[in-house]
């Protein structure tokens, strides 16, 4: 019997891949999470053969959750599930030690046959991805410049505002902001909100904050 933990922060999202998964004799869920904590945790908890992991959730980071779990529960593969396949995110989540890297977009079949994979093969790291995203896995990070919109938004991300407060702050839609957000996400290597902009400080595109500690 395989055992899987879904991790993912919607649950309507989280249902449907359960029924898909439970509708197979040798698969069974053994625990859910909602955030990137909750995932470690049930790892740990219940050591399961794969962790389906979403790769933005709240919480840790999909790239410390991916090193947590190998730490804690060495024998158990993350699959990475996404909404988009930039090459540097792939690079960093493999190189971490996820065993596949999936896009929201696979069907059942596909998604059935990604955990069977890696779980009869210690060796095998699965893909289903763009073939535009694969191509680009070997392209230099940073070749892609932000444009003028990209970095505009991403200072008000750096502020911490929400999609909607930078919608309405740009005069754009809330999905327009999102899109934006992936294509940042995808040019800087990115796997969260935060960890765009600390890219984006550490490639000088936004300043480092400064200490605001008395000297």
């Amino acid at each position: 019997m395989t055992t899987v933990v879904i991790a993912d922060d919607h649950a309507l999202f989280r249902d449907g891949v359960r029924e898909i998964l439970e509708a197979h004799d040798d698969i069974a869920v053994v625990g859910e999470a909602a955030t990137g904590d909750e995932a470690v945790a049930q790892a740990v908890r219940n050591q399961p053969d794969v962790v389906l992991l979403d790769v933005e959730m709240p919480g840790m980071e999909a790239l410390d959750t991916v090193v947590a779990i190998g730490q804690l529960s060495p024998s158990t593969r993350v699959i990475i599930l996404s909404m988009y396949d930039g090459p540097e995110v792939l690079r960093r989540l493999i190189g971490a030690g996820s065993r596949g890297y999936l896009l929201k977009s696979v069907n059942r079949q596909e998604l059935v046959g990604a955990l069977r994979s890696v779980v009869g093969d210690d060796e095998r790291i699965v893909l289903a991805v763009s073939r535009e995203g694969l191509s680009l896995m070997h392209r230099p990070v940073g070749q892609d410049p932000l444009s003028s919109r990209e970095l505009e938004l991403l200072r008000l991300v750096a502020a911490a505002m929400s999609n909607s407060q930078i919608a309405k702050r740009l005069d754009i839609t809330v999905p327009t902001v999102k899109r934006h957000l992936r294509n940042i996400f995808v040019k800087l290597g990115a796997v969260s909100r935060l960890d765009a902009v600390n890219r984006a400080v550490d490639c000088g595109l936004l300043p480092a904050k400064r200490s605001h500690g008395r000297s």
